[in-house]
């Protein structure tokens, strides 16, 4: 059954509270990833930032066909493309993983986005879903990019954000993706149930290291007006280091 769900847009101290981390220009290890991927000989010079994320996107889908229970032993992006290349196949964790490397690696600032569905604390399988946002500056806004699917929901020619996608699916507008493999014809029904809870890091830097804490935080969920705040994941996985908000601007902030 589809539904309503309802954010704040109030601007409020909070706006300033937690601002992410991303990558530095000239990263030592974006460089090296760039050179394990050779990606830069698909993108045609003249390409914008959007065509950039559909060529890569594509070819990240392409890498491999999906598991859904195997995990790599290593979750960054290069040791996942050097366990492909022996023959390893994965979950959306580790498409998303190294779609979010690429993109950071041609500039385009990216993030991993991890949906969760509105019963996620007791379903015992299948409660989640990983996929990708990246900021488009010249529309100065977030979109979302599944490369498990190869799909970017769009609306009116409009690339959506993961927030947009589920209005747009639960007012009944119609949803078109522009990938280069446009054939997921059940992606709308199949993606809905994981658009209840949003969840992303505040430090996105593209590393083996251990991310940031800010106040104990490691990352932002955002969560309906009047829902449960997710303690624990399909019933055994603690749920910690979360800060809560409502507030859509804080999760979709603009940046310059």
């Amino acid at each position: 059954m589809k539904e309503n769900i309802i954010f704040t847009e109030d601007q409020t101290e909070e706006l300033n509270k937690y601002k992410p981390l991303w990558n530095i220009e000239h990263d030592q290890y974006l460089i090296r990833l760039l050179s394990e991927c050779n990606i830069n000989k698909l993108i045609p010079s003249n390409s914008n930032d959007f065509e950039k994320i559909q060529i890569v996107t594509n070819y990240v889908h392409n890498l491999w066909k999906h598991n859904g229970v195997n995990a790599p032993e290593k979750n960054d992006p290069i040791s996942i493309l050097q366990d492909v290349k022996k023959g390893d196949k994965f979950r959306c964790v580790e498409y998303s993983i190294v779609l979010n490397g690429c993109l950071n690696a041609l500039g385009i600032i990216s993030r991993i986005l991890s949906l969760k569905t509105k019963n996620c604390e007791t379903k015992r399988y299948g409660a989640g879903h990983v996929v990708v946002e990246a900021y488009l500056k010249d529309k100065e806004k977030w979109v979302m990019i599944d490369p498990q699917w190869d799909v970017i929901p769009m609306s009116n020619e409009i690339p959506l954000n993961a927030v947009e996608l589920q209005r747009a699916i639960t007012d009944k507008k119609q949803i078109t993706s522009n990938s280069l493999s446009n054939r997921k014809r059940r992606y709308k029904k199949w993606i809905y149930q994981y658009l209840y809870y949003f969840t992303v890091n505040i430090d996105n830097r593209v590393s083996l290291k251990e991310a940031e804490t800010f106040d104990g935080f490691k990352q932002i969920m955002l969560v309906p007006i009047g829902a449960k705040e997710p303690t624990i994941f399909q019933r055994k996985y603690p749920l910690n280091n979360i800060y809560y908000t409502n507030n859509l601007q804080l999760f979709y902030r603009q940046l310059n």
